[in-house]
């Protein structure tokens, strides 16, 4: 079968395989390993400096039809009692600024910040609304020897209010070989009028992701996913889709970022 047919073929199959069983995530196995709500700055350009956040991919990849910025005074950072606000805007030439924070400072050997191999990661957030934004909550692989792989907890497109997508990816030279994905609908407005939790469990045999606590699709854990993952959360625009009666500025408005492991 083609490449380009066999994703197709394998998300088809996890939709169907990854019906929403709504089972409720049940919390009295984990105990907490990384914690951020949030309330005072943390975040470094390229880290170190005892940092939590890095402010660029640690593959120096950075995406989208905007600018990642540093942190600063007028940069996409600010914090409040609401927690970590990303703001994309336009500047005064017309291009869109956003943000994005990883949880190392870079891929490989030396590579300092935290990663977590299974266990349970999740973000409570609420999202920009308007068709271009294109905000994400995601974990990569430590492990880039032989690919790269991807967990998209959340990724959410603003011209599709209802819905969210949850995708498994695995990279080898430009090209997914794993291609698992899955909507996940929602009442229209709520991602982008209240903070809702998006969460996922890696054991390993079974991925299992979340909203607001419940089971919303899972899949057998890949051997690509049995590695240390680390964090990302980001605000970004376009995306493949268009932008331009987006209105500047937008926000994304981050409560917490937490990991737990499992208790044996």
């Amino acid at each position: 079968m083609p490449l380009r047919l066999l994703h197709v073929a394998l998300g088809i199959w996890a939709m169907v395989a990854g019906t929403a069983r709504g089972a409720p995530l049940d919390m009295t196995q984990y105990q907490p390993s990384f914690e951020d709500n949030f309330t005072h700055h943390d975040i470094t350009a390229h880290g170190g400096q005892g940092s939590v956040w890095t402010a660029h991919t640690p593959w120096n990849g950075d995406f989208g039809d905007d600018v990642f910025d540093d942190p600063g005074p007028h940069s996409a950072f600010s914090f409040s009692k609401e927690g970590l606000a990303i703001t994309a805007r336009k500047d005064a030439t017309g291009k869109w600024h956003g943000g994005l924070i990883c949880s190392v400072d870079r891929d490989g050997p030396g590579a300092r910040g935290f990663s977590q191999k299974y266990g349970y990661f999740e973000m409570t957030a609420k999202l920009p609304a308007g068709a271009g934004v294109w905000p994400a909550f995601w974990l990569e692989g430590a492990d880039k020897r032989s690919g790269t792989s991807e967990i998209d907890v959340m990724e959410y497109y603003g011209h599709a209010p209802g819905e969210y997508h949850i995708t498994e990816h695995y990279w080898i030279h430009g090209q997914d070989t794993l291609g698992a994905w899955h909507i996940v609908t929602v009442p229209g407005g709520i991602l982008t009028t209240k903070y809702n939790t998006y969460g996922v469990a890696i054991t390993p045999q079974t991925t299992i992701f979340y909203f607001n606590g419940v089971e919303v699709w899972r899949t057998p854990t890949p051997p690509e996913y049995n590695q240390p993952m680390y964090l990302l959360a980001d605000l970004a625009i376009g995306g493949g889709w268009p932008y331009a009666d987006l209105f500047s500025p937008r926000i994304m408005q981050i409560r917490a970022i937490r990991a737990y492991t499992q208790e044996h």
